[in-house]
């Protein structure tokens, strides 16, 4: 199941995600998203999962 989630975003940000999609890169905007989502996920998750498991030990 699948959220809905508003953000702001520049308007150069928007045009540049509407030219990745004219472009092929992806689908739609929200795809573009996504995966801009799915790779600072990737990217800190494991950090943060540390963190907050080094700050319930020691509690």
């Amino acid at each position: 199941m699948m959220e809905r989630v508003t953000i702001r975003l520049p308007s150069q940000q928007v045009a540049m995600l509407h030219k990745l999609v004219e472009a092929g890169e992806f689908p739609t905007v929200s795809e573009a998203i996504r995966y801009s989502v799915r790779e600072l996920i990737e990217k800190h998750a494991n950090r943060v999962i540390m963190d907050s498991e080094q700050i319930s030990f020691k509690m």
